[in-house]
C-alpha cells in the first residue's frame, strides 16, 4: 500500500480562493486588511519567510507593511514600534518574527500586542480563549493541520491522536485543538517528547500522529502502524552535497518507508508548510473583520 498525499498546496490554495469573497466585502466597505510584519536583523531563513507573507499579501490584495531593523535593536524600541502598530488603523495583524536577539524578551514583545491584531495566536488572550474552546485567532501551524484533515475528511473524532513535541507554537496547541468538544476534534490525545520513554511504543497506537519534534527522520516506519494518518511539521536542513544549496529539506519523518505503511502522509516540503501562511492570511481577514464589528457596537 502507498499512503494517499496530503497536498498542503493545493488546500492552501483552496483557502485562499475562499477568503477572496470575505477580503471584498471588507473592501467595498472601505476596509482594506493590513498585515505588518517586524523582523530584526537579517537572518535569511527569518527573511524569505517574511517575504512569502508579502507575496502572499500581495496575491491576495492585502496591505503589506515590513519593519525591518537592526538586530541590535533595543526592548524597549521594539515594544514603541509594537504599540505604533496596535494604534494604526491600516494594520490589522501584527507579526513579530522569530527567533529575536537573545536580549530581546519575546514574552513582553508578545505581551504588547493587541490580542485582537495577534495573528499568530501566540497572545496568552488567545492562548487561553483557545483552551476554553472559545472564537479567538488560532495559531497558524495548528491551525493549518486542522484545515488539512478536514479537507481529506480526516475526523479526529474517537481517534487516538499522538502529537511528538510540546512546543508552544504546534505540540501544545494542536493538542489542545484536537481534544475541543467540536467539529475536527473529539480525539483521544497523547503529548510526546524528546523525554518520553518507548516512543516507539506510544507511537504505534496513534492513528493520527503528528510529528513536530524537530529531528530529521525521527518517525521510521517500525513507530507506526498500518493505515496510521502522517502529519509532518519538522522542517529541516540536511546536508547534500548533490543538490545546488547544498542541503535539502527533510522532515521528522521517514518519510519513503512511512509511506509505504500509511494511509495518509504529507510531504515535506508542501504539507504542512504551506498552511501556515495561508492561516496567517485567513487570520489577518478575521482580525479585520473583528475589528469592523467591534467599531460597530
Amino acid at each position: 500500500m502507498s499512503a494517499q498525499l496530503i497536498d498542503g498546496k493545493e488546500v492552501a490554495k483552496n483557502i485562499r480562493k475562499n477568503l477572496k469573497a470575505r477580503i471584498g466585502a471588507l473592501k467595498a466597505k472601505g476596509i482594506i486588511p493590513g498585515l505588518a510584519a517586524v523582523l530584526l536583523g537579517d537572518d535569511p531563513a527569518s527573511a524569505t519567510y517574511v517575504r512569502s507573507k508579502e507575496r502572499a499579501c500581495e496575491k491576495l490584495g492585502l496591505y503589506s507593511e515590513v519593519v525591518n531593523k537592526s538586530d541590535t535593536l533595543q526592548q524597549e524600541e521594539l515594544v514603541e514600534i509594537v504599540k505604533s502598530l496596535n494604534n494604526n488603523d491600516k494594520i490589522h495583524g501584527i507579526l513579530v518574527q522569530s527567533p529575536l536577539p537573545k536580549h530581546i524578551d519575546e514574552l513582553s514583545v508578545t505581551l504588547t500586542i493587541s490580542p485582537d491584531k495577534d495573528v499568530d495566536g501566540f497572545h496568552p488572550h488567545n492562548v487561553g480563549m483557545m483552551l476554553l474552546g472559545r472564537p479567538g485567532l488560532l495559531p497558524c501551524t495548528p491551525y493549518g493541520i486542522i484545515k488539512l484533515l478536514a479537507y481529506y475528511q480526516i475526523d479526529p473524532k474517537g481517534k487516538n491522536v499522538v502529537v511528538v513535541g510540546r512546543s508552544n507554537i504546534v505540540g501544545k496547541p494542536i493538542a489542545a485543538m484536537l481534544l475541543q468538544k467540536s467539529e475536527m476534534a473529539n480525539a483521544t490525545v497523547t503529548i510526546a517528547h524528546s523525554r518520553t520513554k518507548n516512543l516507539g511504543e506510544v507511537t504505534q497506537r496513534a492513528d493520527i500522529l503528528i510529528a513536530a519534534i524537530g529531528r530529521p527522520k525521527t518517525i521510521t516506519a517500525d513507530m507506526i502502524k498500518e493505515e496510521a494518518v502522517i502529519i509532518d511539521v519538522g522542517v529541516n536542513r540536511v546536508e547534500d552535497s548533490t543538490t545546488k544549496k547544498g542541503y535539502r529539506l527533510t522532515g521528522d519523518v521517514d518519510f519513503a518507508p512511512c509511506s509505504e505503511k500509511a494511509s495518509f502522509i504529507t510531504p515535506v516540503p508542501g504539507g504542512v508548510g504551506p498552511m501556515t501562511i495561508a492561516m496567517l492570511m485567513s487570520n489577518t481577514v478575521t482580525a479585520a473583520e473583528n475589528l469592523l464589528a467591534k467599531k460597530k457596537l
